[in-house]
């Protein structure tokens, strides 16, 4: 395939980086895809004189190695990095930081990490099965290739589903990424270094847990990483007062976002651009970031006490502050009927945009007749052979010119006051679903291979229930106009409270203002 003026523009750039030979090995067929990498590792190995290509008859065929050079300093030092697929689209940028590590440009990691990993001991062979639509899916495939390239021991196989449809069906994989290590399922979904590494390493969970613990007391904690999380760190940071950020995940489901383009002063962007200018802001200032830590519970003291708020994490370590702001966001909602469980990960779904090619040519659901449900049915009808959008209510909530997009296309159905009870299955993956007819009280069957499940959200509230805060009949947090709770010192904001309309930019606001409310309470006490 013929890069674009642009790409390759791009790529002449990167590749000036290179410092030491790299080799780029492939294994071809008579496939068109095999074709088209052929192509694309001709026009690299044209770009600069420290790629050289070299074929290998007895690997995965169409594939494709990044290795080092024979002249390379570290040549006797094998790298274990394999495209099977042409890594365009999501996948560009991981193989340019793959020929740029493995040609010897510094890695973008702490020197504790890159020490951790060249310590793994053992021999861990991963596959990562992906779609080149994926946004998830990069994360997992560039820290694996940076891990591979720390340690010998440690290889990885970016696999395109699309390509290897025979094998994504012979593993019967229906969502994207999907991570075997020495050929048994290790994991699905985004992943980082810092995920990965702690369930290879068994000791790094305990030794996190005892560096947490013995953090000083902050001025004000906030419990979660989204946009409200974000706009509070930095706002209480710029008040000069020890601050500190604790994440499940930074970024929260705003990494799940794609096409955001009502982000005023911003006219289009995705959810991974959005969470790497909020992550960049942050770190400008003073602000202790602990991500990958899930809270567990919150403790306050007694009305008049004083004294600190403790918030324990699943780990066991325990974070102490004057004040603490909950931002912990939510969750997709899901049916909670028989075979959603069950299927999950194997034909039911909740993100169109990752998994939704997996299901080429496929008959597909989806359930939720709002914005998310139609733009979702509107986005796998370019792909999949037919869309059935199945709706409770009697019609659509959907803003207006969604619902014309959607009854525009000829591979849509909608089905109106429908109450999906059942998603039914075979041979360990989605077969169809049995839905009410809420007019008639008659059950129907649909045969199909994947429901998506777009049905709202559910705030992150459980691990507060023993906290004594006042929730709402929805579970969400109950805050005044400051955004204070019903305990002293405690403040919340984002989609996790009761401010209605759970979008992006009011969460920011939201973030700001409760913790101006913060501050405003620190300097009353």
């Amino acid at each position: 395939m013929a890069l674009d003026t642009q790409i390759k523009t791009q790529l002449q750039t990167y590749l000036q980086m290179l410092k030491e030979p790299v080799d780029l090995v492939a294994s071809l067929d008579d496939s068109a895809g095999a074709k088209e990498m052929l192509a694309l590792l001709e026009e690299l190995a044209g770009m600069s004189d420290k790629i050289s290509l070299s074929f290998d008859e007895h690997a995965r065929k169409p594939s494709f190695s990044v290795k080092r050079g024979a002249a390379h300093k570290d040549a006797a030092q094998a790298v274990g990095i394999r495209f099977a697929g042409i890594p365009m689209g999501h996948e560009f940028t991981s193989l340019v930081l793959a020929l740029l590590h493995v040609g010897g440009h510094p890695l973008k990691l702490e020197a504790e990490k890159i020490a951790q990993i060249a310590a793994l001991d053992g021999k861990f062979a991963f596959e990562t099965f992906i779609s080149l639509s994926c946004h998830n899916c990069p994360e997992v495939v560039q820290a694996l290739n940076l891990m591979a390239v720390i340690n010998p021991n440690i290889s990885h196989v970016m696999v395109d589903g699309a390509l290897y449809q025979d094998e994504v069906n012979e593993r019967k994989i229906m969502a994207v990424p999907t991570i075997f290590l020495n050929g048994v399922e290790f994991g699905a979904g985004r992943m980082g270094v810092d995920e990965i590494l702690p369930k290879l390493d068994q000791g790094a969970q305990a030794r996190e847990a005892k560096k947490l613990a013995a953090k000083a007391p902050y001025d004000v904690l906030i419990v979660g990483g989204g946009p409200a999380g974000a706009a509070a760190a930095i706002y209480a940071a710029r008040k000069g007062i020890r601050t500190g950020i604790v994440a499940e995940r930074f970024g929260g489901q705003v990494m799940d976002t794609m096409a955001i383009e009502n982000f005023i002063s911003v006219k289009e962007t995705d959810g991974p651009k959005l969470v790497a200018a909020l992550e960049e802001h942050v770190k400008t200032y003073d602000i202790d970031v602990m991500n990958l830590q899930r809270a567990q519970s919150l403790t306050a003291p007694r009305t008049g006490a004083g004294g600190l708020i403790e918030v324990t994490l699943e780990n066991g370590a325990s974070l102490s502050s004057k004040a603490v702001i909950v931002a912990t966001g939510a969750r997709w909602k899901e049916l909670n009927i028989p075979g959603e469980q069950a299927y999950r990960g194997k034909g039911v779904a909740y993100c169109p945009h990752c998994d939704g090619p997996l299901f080429k040519g496929k008959h597909v659901a989806v359930i939720g007749g709002g914005n998310s449900g139609v733009e979702a049915a509107i986005d796998l009808a370019g792909f999949v052979s037919h869309v059935t959008l199945l709706q409770y209510g009697d019609k659509l909530s959907a803003d207006a010119i969604l619902q014309d997009k959607l009854h525009s296309l000829s591979n849509v159905t909608v089905i109106v006051n429908a109450e999906t009870t059942e998603i039914t299955g075979e041979d360990e993956k989605v077969n169809g679903l049995i839905y009410r007819d809420r007019v008639s009280d008659t059950l129907k069957t649909v045969t199909l291979a994947g429901v998506f499940v777009q049905i709202g959200l559910l705030p992150n509230t459980d691990w507060l229930k023993s906290s004594g805060m006042a929730l709402s009949k929805f579970n969400e947090v109950e805050v005044n106009a400051h955004g204070q709770t019903s305990l002293a010192g405690v403040f919340a904001a984002g989609d996790v409270t009761t401010v209605p309309y759970k979008q992006i930019i009011i969460a920011m606001g939201e973030g700001a203002k409760a913790s101006l409310g913060a501050f405003d309470y620190l300097i009353r006490q």
